[in-house]
């Protein structure tokens, strides 16, 4: 990952030191199980606690000649420690220290992206309730439909965040898992109270069964999350960028004093930091794929999946929680302009009315294609001449005779619309 899109509470979990770190522990917590079980003498794990030291450098130029890292890590902790450490990793494969790590740098990524979600929501439930009743038009198809308020459109993205941090509970559960099991899973050269105990020391829950790795299902169901996830950083980002364009500028993004929006022209206030959130979701969404084609491998394990997980396990929990960060004081410092949204919602002169008189029409007897008919046609009128829909249909016969005057003003108001926002917010926010 590139600095500019990293924030160092993250990085420092996925840097070199921590990962080695965690190798350690996890060596040091399987021998304290053989210890007991009398596999290795007593005080292996706690000399190898006490002398051992991460040398990252010392470990790649190991690595260098022997081509493997985990042989290159036991052989510099050993140089370290003393000769008492050539009992680490008894019985043990590769994979059991690297696939049981992997998953507690996930777990570390995934607990802070959960306070970043927690932070957006806290934003999202004040600046909803502070535009609860503030009207704006609601859109479809990029069209006028009809009123909603801004409350409304905050209170939907709060509502899917909680989604979002429901499913990445259950996904920091799903990759929770310890594996160590041996060459091919079946314990052969491992007590399976090691794994158990190895689980316990480091917080996570034993794997049912293993063959020589953890399951790759549960890692392209935590990386599916994530990309759900930045799905809904890039719906927030997207509605932030069309309402700030200039013919809508219904908010902005916060403009510092000193920011400059344009080398060429002094005048532009540029969405810099949403389009910036579109662009990290797709990096983020980008490892989804290869997260799930690393499902299928061959037998018991190949290595296929390793130089993708170098890749993506870094690079999308820190582009996420990264973008949501941003997304989170995007959001607390947005300004908001209501006049602007209410100037907008007038702006087809009633038009965004039309339902309603439709609706009211067939109340008088007319059939709905009859109704939707002759409110289309006044629509229509209305769009080319530029006129307002409530002033037209005063000169139509038939509704004046069946549609009551104080009827008609009714239909042409917004208290309608917004009857039952308190239903709503009730509901999300309960």
């Amino acid at each position: 990952m590139i600095k500019r899109y990293s924030r160092k509470e993250l990085t420092d979990i996925w840097s070199e030191e921590n990962k080695y770190k965690i190798w350690l522990d996890v060596e040091i917590a399987a021998a304290q199980a053989m210890e007991k079980l009398g596999q290795i003498p007593k005080g292996v794990s706690s000399i190898v606690r006490k002398k051992a030291r991460i040398n990252v450098k010392r470990i790649h130029q190991i690595e260098s000649k022997v081509k493997h890292d985990v042989i290159a890590f036991l052989t510099s902790v050993t140089e370290k420690a003393g000769i008492k450490a050539r009992y680490l990793h008894l019985g043990m494969t590769s994979s059991d220290v690297v696939d049981t790590s992997f998953n507690i740098q996930l777990v570390q990524s995934g607990k802070i992206i959960l306070k970043d979600i927690d932070q957006i929501l806290k934003v999202l439930k004040k600046q909803a309730k502070k535009y609860k009743f503030t009207p704006c038009i609601g859109r479809s198809h990029g069209i006028h439909a009809e009123p909603i308020t801004f409350g409304l459109k905050l209170a939907s993205f709060y509502e899917e965040f909680k989604r979002n941090r429901e499913r990445l509970v259950y996904a920091i559960d799903q990759i929770s898992t310890c594996a160590i099991s041996g060459a091919v899973g079946t314990f052969a050269n491992v007590n399976p109270n090691v794994e158990k105990h190895v689980a316990k020391k480091l917080g996570l829950k034993v794997e049912p069964i293993s063959t020589q790795i953890i399951p790759r299902d549960r890692h392209a169901f935590y990386f599916s999350v994530l990309g759900i996830i930045a799905g809904s950083i890039e719906r927030v980002a997207i509605e932030i960028r069309h309402l700030q364009r200039s013919e809508v500028y219904e908010l902005q993004e916060y403009f510092s004093k000193s920011q400059k929006g344009s080398s060429a022209m002094p005048h532009k206030k540029n969405p810099i930091l949403s389009e910036n959130l579109t662009g990290l979701a797709r990096m983020v969404r980008s490892a989804v794929t290869p997260a799930l084609e690393n499902i299928a491998l061959w037998h018991e394990r190949d290595i296929s999946h390793s130089s993708v997980e170098r890749n993506i396990g870094p690079d999308a929990n820190i582009t996420l929680d990264f973008a949501l960060v941003r997304l989170t004081n995007i959001l607390d410092n947005m300004i908001v302009y209501p006049k602007k949204m209410l100037e907008n919602l007038n702006i087809t002169k009633g038009l965004i009315f039309s339902q309603e008189l439709m609706l009211e029409l067939t109340k008088t007897g007319l059939s709905r294609e009859k109704s939707y008919k002759m409110v289309q046609s006044y629509a229509k009128k209305c769009f080319a001449e530029n006129l307002d829909l409530f002033t037209v249909i005063q000169s139509d016969k038939y509704i004046m005779n069946n549609i009551s005057p104080k009827n008609l003003k009714s239909i042409f108001s917004y208290s309608k619309h917004f009857k039952n926002v308190n239903l709503i917010f009730r509901r999300v926010f309960r």
